[in-house]
């Protein structure tokens, strides 16, 4: 699948995504907080604010919806995506160099690669995944203030995704899909958006970006 990443690369080039690099903090590969470079808010995935819950209303997954399996996770993401090529081997050319630092310390239990470019992480614990991203992210600002300002992870109630073409995060956060993790403390989406609250403090789930 060689050229098949070289296309999605010279993609993400041409449409100011962020290119494939190697390793670091911020783990190599796009990112919401990557592919959504502007400074434009986009006019979707708005709701009326008023968010929802998961049945008991501390679930910090509002209506996310729930895959159980990979296979499934991937059907998910393919209503939103092409999710073709589904595959879990990290030798694999699909797979991103540095995302093995999702590990245990996450709850990450499987990694996956599908389509262009789209990667997909199964996780046992949604509060363990929230707090190594807030970790993460609370380290990396250090250097680096702004970083995570536009979130990163595309959360369901235990899969992640992370997505390398901007179509992909417009669709996947429209009412009855997912919602980003957003963990940057200066975080503030206009009214109109959600903002709910995660599990871990100082982070929140929202349908916001700037495009």
């Amino acid at each position: 699948m060689r050229m098949q990443q070289l296309i999605t690369v010279t993609a993400a080039a041409l449409f100011g995504l962020t290119a494939v690099t190697a390793c670091g903090s911020d783990t190599a590969g796009s990112s919401v907080d990557g592919a959504l470079s502007g400074q434009i808010p986009a006019k979707n995935g708005g709701t009326d604010g008023s968010g929802g819950s998961d049945g008991d209303g501390k679930s910090g997954a509002p209506g996310l919806p729930k895959a159980g399996t990979m296979a499934k996770a991937a059907q998910i993401v393919s209503t939103y995506a092409d999710c073709g090529g589904l595959s879990t081997d990290p030798n694999d050319d699909d797979f991103f160099p540095g995302d093995e630092i999702y590990d245990q310390k996450w709850s990450v239990t499987e990694r996956g690669a599908c389509g262009k470019g789209t990667r997909i992480f199964m996780f046992k614990d949604l509060k363990t995944f929230q707090t190594a991203y807030k970790a993460q992210l609370d380290e990396d600002r250090k250097e680096s203030p702004n970083k995570g300002h536009r979130g990163k992870f595309l959360l369901g109630q235990d899969f992640a995704v992370l997505p390398d073409q901007k179509p992909v995060i417009r669709n996947a956060i429209k009412p009855g899909g997912l919602l980003i993790l957003n963990c940057h403390p200066d975080f503030n989406p206009p009214t109109g958006y959600r903002k709910d609250p995660a599990l871990v403090k100082g982070c929140v789930l929202t349908d916001y970006f700037e495009d």
